[in-house]
């Protein structure tokens, strides 16, 4: 993963791999066996090549090596390694004599992801045992990937780009991430107003690969509000368009709002891993599964999600809010039917965010917990909507939000194509 502030970054490059990056990893992380321990660090290195997983490396300090026996030496890509087993399984290779590109691995071990578990301690420095999540490595990434795609770039007067990445396991742009770069797209164009609105429809899928273009329109731009539409291009073709309404806002005349639903605390819910360091993700009565054999309930989902290490930048915030805000729509709806869940999504059906539609109703602070609550009111024809809300910790009404999805099986081919979640989308 790119190194976030207080990590030490190791850019390297043997004319090959020019985006293969070495990294302080920001995290404590850990390697077991089932039961055993067989590392634990503060001072890992990361490998990070654009459009694969990431790769972890343990100092051999931190290795348990009386729990290994050696293998002997090798070569391998990284150079000359010495390998190690564990119940007749080989499971760690220790660099003994590394490629110059990657020098920094010199006595640093990686243990092999299928027999071993890697796991990110993920929480602040000097965090206690409560505010520590558990993490299964390689993540998609951190809270600070989220932030540079989303903070896009200007390039001209109503002309934005977004960052790319992807770890090449769902290449795909989630729907609500276009979402949050418009409102960022919007709140630089306008930067003394807030976003109080802001709709889209997906049209097309992107590829997470490939940065994003952001073709913004101006409506009208009064004493109070400004109008804008967004078109959301890639390689010329549209992906995506909307419109977003922003405004200086006013002294407050009158005021009311809907309570929260009664719902545990977020420390009294259990953590879910979606696989985003420095974002915590805690689920009401454990509730949000992709397994199709999952009890049935109502097509209610209560989640709180709060992030880490943030700029003060109130667009950014917003934006953050809204990109969560595609995550578990269809999964509210598709909690009421047995035998159908999210497992099946790009494989057996085609499941996919077709439109958001957002009110913004105050500043909000990602940094703190928010309350999601969602509620899938019907579907049927192919398609489900859900009407959702966002609440701060307090109670307050952060933004409403209804999204329109598809879930419907795939027209029979012939192709022999066999579909994953790269194929579809």
């Amino acid at each position: 993963m790119t190194a976030r502030a207080g990590a030490f970054p190791m850019p390297v490059s043997d004319g090959c791999t020019p985006t293969m990056r070495i990294n302080r990893y920001p995290y404590r992380a850990r390697a077991r066996q089932r039961d055993r321990v067989l590392a634990v660090s503060g001072a890992c290195l990361c490998v990070e090549t654009e459009g694969a997983p990431s790769v972890l490396y343990f100092p051999s300090e931190d290795i348990d090596f009386a729990a290994c026996r050696d293998e002997g030496a090798s070569a391998s890509a990284a150079g000359k390694v010495q390998r190690w087993s564990v119940g007749g399984e080989q499971v760690l290779t220790v660099v003994t004599d590394p490629a110059d590109a990657q020098a920094p691995l010199l006595g640093c071990g990686t243990f092999d992801p299928a027999l071993v578990t890697v796991e990110v301690l993920d929480g602040p420095p000097g965090a206690s045992e409560d505010q520590i999540t558990i993490k299964r490595f390689p993540p998609w990434g951190d809270a600070g990937h989220l932030a540079d795609m989303l903070d896009v770039r200007q390039e001209g007067d109503l002309h934005f780009v977004s960052m790319a990445h992807t770890d090449g396991r769902r290449p795909v742009v989630e729907a609500s991430q276009m979402l949050g770069q418009a409102i960022v797209a919007a709140s630089r164009h306008a930067p003394r107003r807030r976003a109080v609105s802001a709709s889209m429809i997906f049209v097309r899928a992107a590829d997470a690969f490939r940065p994003l273009e952001f073709a913004l329109s101006e409506l009208s731009a009064g004493r109070t509000f400004s109008g804008l539409t967004v078109e959301v291009r890639q390689g010329g073709r549209a992906c995506a368009a909307g419109t977003l309404l922003l405004d200086v806002t006013a002294p407050q005349l009158l005021s009311h709002a809907i309570e929260p639903p009664a719902v545990p605390g977020p420390q009294e819910c259990p953590h879910y891993d979606m696989g985003v360091t420095g974002r915590e993700l805690r689920v009401v009565d454990d509730a949000y599964t992709n397994d199709s054999d999952a009890p049935t309930g109502p097509p209610l989902l209560d989640c709180w999600v709060r992030f880490r290490d943030l700029p003060d930048d109130p667009p950014l915030h917003a934006a953050l809010m809204a990109q969560f805000a595609g995550h578990m729509p269809i999964a509210a709806a598709l909690r009421s039917h047995a035998g159908i869940g999210q497992d099946q999504a790009h494989r057996t059906l085609s499941m996919g965010i077709n439109a958001i539609y957002m009110s913004v109703h105050r500043d909000v602070r990602a940094d703190e917990w928010m309350l999601y609550h969602h509620h899938s009111t019907f579907a049927g024809d192919g398609m489900t909507h859900a009407e959702c809300r966002v609440h701060a910790e307090d109670g307050a009404l952060l933004a409403s939000f209804s999204v329109d999805a598809m879930v419907r099986a795939f027209p029979d081919r012939t192709d022999g194509v066999e579909r994953d979640e790269r194929t579809a989308l």
